[in-house]
């Protein structure tokens, strides 16, 4: 199967080519650094990491642009409040923002343009605008002519008629009476008073958010892009203004392929600081999920669906990456990275392939990252199977995690899930080392005590102990007939 993607702009699912064979140019619409990423944020940019990723498992040369908005009301306000800059508030946010997606295993874009480094194409763009009668004038602002755009809707389906006749009433304001038609869009701000502002032909002032973005994309990547990617948010107004700005300059389809990622939920509703349930990535991580759980329970839903989150859903995504994780720690122990998988019967390679053929197809069928991690997990099994054996002390289960069927497995396991993004995480500290016996004595120690507290009946000294080992990474698991195993949380 090639892969195939669904296109906003045809509402199609379509097999994805791209305009030169081989090669791939991705323009991905980035933050506003006026605060701190939050869970849409993480949604978006880990289910665009795994898009970038397959790509690149696929054998294509991609390069990727993602911009930063670093000048825009938000910031100015952010500033305003904290008596400080606008580049001061841009600076501290670019960095956090590095911070929060490198703890997430994101990919760092290959070039990352900023608004205010990209204002000469920013001013060209637009005088090409005014030069083709699409643009206008008025006060020191400038507005984009929205009727110079035949097919203006096309991406969200609006219909300018019916746009306008919804529109009665909304000229009161000085600014919208200024506008030729009400949905006309600011490509060049008139400077107000007390904010930067940057010199133009049309007066001081600054840029329009949408013209920042179709100038960046042409800085970088030209007049034609493959893929243009963002959030279900963005797909109007701004990359409806991105396609009318960016096609009326250069004659050109701005992008092939527009791809849009759905929204978070909270407990259902949607994710906003004024119904309180708005949650940053660093809190979050704060809080003690790791990443990897994050990027699994994004990974979980399909992206262009809604994607609810629950405490009750993280805590699920938590157990699903604590096996996964301990499978992919026993490879990175145990699997030597000049292995090949050549020593395996061909038996054992032909099951493998399967599973790379199964993997690879499900991503390839509109990235659909929830069977690719089901395949993930089947081929972990085994693998999670004998780690949890090493934790309890098995004698045996070293030797076999060297086997070469185990061995192969495990490096094709390692591939994979490099594909998602998922990489072995540190288990906790605290937890004896697989195969280590002065602490699998220790261990027993301990649950013989607790089985001797339970027989006299002291369940307040077995409960303790329970939950210390719980603390060292430990869960005890009681089985009939007074048996207790462990494995490691």
């Amino acid at each position: 199967m090639s892969l195939r993607l669904t296109n906003t702009l045809t509402r199609r699912t379509e097999p994805f080519v791209p305009l030169v064979p081989g090669k791939v140019s991705i323009y991905c619409c980035g933050v506003t650094v006026y605060d701190l990423c939050h869970l849409g944020h993480a949604r978006s940019y880990i289910v665009w990491d795994v898009l970038r990723r397959h790509l690149l498992w696929r054998g294509y040369a991609v390069t990727f642009v993602q911009n930063f908005t670093d000048i825009d009301d938000k910031i100015l306000r952010r500033a305003a409040e904290e008596g400080s800059s606008m580049e001061a508030v841009s600076e501290r946010n670019i960095a956090d923002y590095f911070t929060d997606m490198d703890a997430l295993n994101i990919l760092r874009a290959d070039r990352m343009p900023r608004a205010t480094l990209c204002l000469d194409g920013i001013r060209a763009l637009i005088g090409e605008l005014e030069a083709k009668g699409a643009a206008y004038s008025a006060d020191g602002d400038v507005y984009f002519a929205v009727m110079a755009k035949a097919d203006y809707g096309k991406l969200s389906g609006r219909d300018l008629d019916q746009q306008q006749e919804g529109a009665s009433g909304r000229l009161a304001d000085e600014e919208e009476a200024r506008k030729h038609h009400p949905f006309d869009f600011a490509l060049w701000k008139a400077a107000k008073p007390g904010e930067p502002s940057f010199p133009s032909p049309w007066g001081p002032g600054r840029p329009g958010w949408h013209i920042e973005c179709s100038a960046m994309v042409r800085q970088e990547l030209g007049d034609t892009i493959d893929i243009h990617l963002g959030g279900a948010d963005l797909i109007f107004p701004h990359h409806e203004n991105e396609i009318a700005q960016s096609e009326v300059a250069s004659g050109q389809p701005l992008a092939h392929f527009w791809l849009h990622n759905g929204m978070v939920n909270v407990g259902g509703e949607k994710m906003s600081k004024s119904l309180g349930n708005f949650t940053t990535i660093r809190a979050l991580l704060d809080s003690g999920v790791s990443p990897m759980t994050l990027r699994l329970f994004v990974l979980q839903a399909h992206y262009r669906k809604p994607l609810d989150f629950t405490a009750e859903a993280l805590e699920a995504a938590a157990s699903g990456w604590k096996g996964l994780n301990a499978a992919l720690d026993l490879v990175a122990r145990a699997v030597d990275p000049a292995a090949s998988t050549a020593s395996a019967s061909a038996e054992v390679e032909g099951a493998l392939d399967g599973f790379r053929e199964r993997f690879g197809a499900a991503l390839d069928d509109d990235l659909n990252t929830s069977a690719a991690l089901a395949v993930l997990f089947e081929l972990a099994r085994p693998l999670r199977s004998l780690a949890h054996r090493l934790q309890r002390g098995d004698g045996t289960a070293a030797d076999e995690a060297r086997e070469p069927e185990l061995l192969a497995r495990g490096a094709l396991l390692q591939e994979l899930a490099a594909v998602l993004g998922l990489i072995a995480e540190a288990l906790p500290t605290g937890a004896p080392a697989a195969g280590g016996e002065a602490d699998v004595a220790e261990l027993e120690a301990a649950i013989a005590a607790r089985r001797q507290a339970k027989a006299e009946r002291d369940f307040a000294t077995a409960d303790r102990i329970r939950e210390d080992l719980r603390a060292r990474g430990i869960e005890l698991i009681d089985r009939p007939g007074g048996v207790t195993d462990w494995i490691r949380a």
